[in-house]
Order: structure tokens, then C-alpha cells, then sequence
């Protein structure tokens, strides 16, 4: 999800809630104690420079149970962001705490906003002697229910 993308759909819901793939709700009472630009330059395994930049939102759990971030707080956060940081329009990455800190891809579904899992990969498998596994198609004259297969 973009930065653009959270902006269109928050003035639209009363109530901001995030959940993990797996359906585990992040508390109610949580804070977004950071938006901001990561920039992330660093070189592969395969010598390649590259450059990345995400907007970065951090969820905080606190002891203060009675807090609810309100869609137009979040809102009012972004906008402020992006006046003193020249956030551009990027995707999401969120930082959460669980047993260790994660970081997050963010889709939306059914009011509430679901942060994915994210993988890591090799960037350069063809320097790495990682073969790539290719599909060969066999083309046939059997059609399902015609008893040639």
C-alpha cells in the first residue's frame, strides 16, 4: 500500500485498527510513534549498488489502555509528515513489536488494515550460482476426460 493509497481510505473509517495475516489484532490502545522516509543504499551479494525508499510507520503498544488513534489523528501525522520531511508517495513499511521487531508490508481489507508478511530474496541469483527453476510446458493433444493421460 501507498502513502497516497492510507490517505484516501482513512478520512472514510471511524476507526483505525491493524491486524497480522495470521488474525492476531495488534492492541487497540496501539501508537504510531514514527512516519518517515527510510532510504536503504547498500550493494548485493552480487556487486549490484542498489537504492530503496519506503515511508516507514513504527506501532507502539503502551500502558495506556484508554488510548484509540482516531483516523484523523493518523491523518493530521502523515500531512505533517510530508511538510517537513518531503515524504514522497511510496509504499508502506511497518515496523511493529512482537517477539522481536518485524517489518510489515500493509494491505487493506474489511475496514481494517493487515500487515503482511514480508521475505526476504536474493537479488542477484544468477551471481550467486542460484539455479532458476524454469517450468517446461509439454505441449499435448489430451484433453481432460479423454482417457489419453
Amino acid at each position: 500500500m501507498t502513502l497516497s493509497e492510507i490517505k484516501s481510505i482513512l478520512p472514510k473509517l471511524e476507526n483505525v485498527v491493524f491486524k497480522l495475516e495470521d488474525g492476531t489484532s495488534v492492541p487497540e490502545h496501539f501508537h504510531v510513534t514514527e512516519v518517515g522516509m527510510i532510504t536503504k543504499n547498500y550493494i548485493d551479494c552480487g556487486g549490484t549498488f542498489r537504492n530503496e525508499k519506503t515511508v516507514g510507520f513504527q506501532l507502539w503498544n503502551a500502558d495506556d489502555f484508554d488510548h484509540r488513534l482516531k483516523p484523523i489523528k493518523l491523518l493530521n501525522i502523515i500531512k505533517l509528515s510530508e511538510e517537513k520531511l518531503g515524504i514522497e508517495n511510496l509504499e508502506i513499511e511497518v515496523e511493529y513489536q512482537a517477539q522481536t521487531i518485524g517489518k510489515y508490508g500493509l494491505a487493506f481489507e474489511n475496514d481494517t488494515f493487515i500487515l503482511t508478511n514480508k521475505q526476504t530474496d536474493c537479488l542477484a541469483k544468477d551471481s550467486c550460482g542460484i539455479p532458476s527453476i524454469k517450468l517446461n510446458v509439454i505441449q499435448s493433444a489430451c484433453t481432460p476426460g479423454s482417457g489419453c493421460c
